[in-house]
């Protein structure tokens, strides 16, 4: 399910949200531009509102969950009604608990990257990417771990994520400056969408529905 989404949508835009009543309108102008496969971070009191809202009431979106750093955070995300969950970083106490089908676990080194794949997680989150080393890294991390593939997040923006999904490695990225915090503030909803269009454009994503329409949430395992 997650390997379908990404690479159905090579762009996924990390939300943060102060406040519950933005997340259906944001929603609906990152749709409209072309984006229907969103993550909303937990790191505010509203992300859980905000998934349940986005899942309730624009159907044509599929809605996740980023921040998740514990199993309480996790199982929070499901009862909200998130469909795929994203972290920073992965404890075992996560590996234990999440889907490799719908959970991207966060790595920075080889030896997480193992870690992680020897949990049964072949995609994994690259973050924070630029930070790290960019694609340099991750060209030279595919040489000794074929079989990984990555969604790249931090520091990615429109002049350099055509470089990540130029790699073979790299199913999609992550990123925010679609989404900025002050165009939500002010409820610049068309001014969000046009720049979720044009991020579309650059990274020549397929506007239709994600994978035939919403993925239902497959829950911890």
């Amino acid at each position: 399910m997650l390997e379908a989404l990404l690479r159905h949508q090579k762009i996924v835009p990390v939300i943060t949200l102060d406040r519950v009543e933005d997340a259906v309108p944001l929603a609906e102008a990152l749709s409209s531009g072309g984006l229907n496969v969103l993550e909303v971070t937990f790191r505010t009191d509203a992300a859980a509102g905000a998934i349940q809202s986005i899942r309730d009431q624009v159907p044509a979106v599929t809605v996740g969950a980023g921040t998740v750093l514990t199993p309480t955070v996790l199982r929070a995300a499901e009862t909200a009604g998130a469909t795929f969950f994203v972290s920073p970083g992965a404890t075992d106490a996560l590996l234990s608990a999440a889907d490799p089908s719908s959970f991207l676990p966060g790595v920075a080194t080889l030896s997480e990257m193992m870690r992680a794949f020897d949990a049964g997680f072949r995609i994994q989150k690259f973050f924070p990417a630029e930070a790290l080393g960019g694609t340099n890294f991750l060209k030279s991390v595919s040489a000794p771990l074929p079989q990984l593939q990555f969604c790249a997040t931090g520091g990615i923006h429109e002049g350099n994520l055509a470089d990540y999904l130029a790699l073979p490695s790299v199913l999609a990225i992550g990123g925010s400056w679609m989404v900025p915090a002050g165009l939500i503030r002010t409820g610049d909803w068309d001014e969000i969408t046009r720049l979720a269009r044009r991020a579309c454009s650059l990274a020549q994503v397929d506007l239709g529905s994600p994978v035939d329409g919403p993925v239902q949430a497959t829950g911890s395992r």
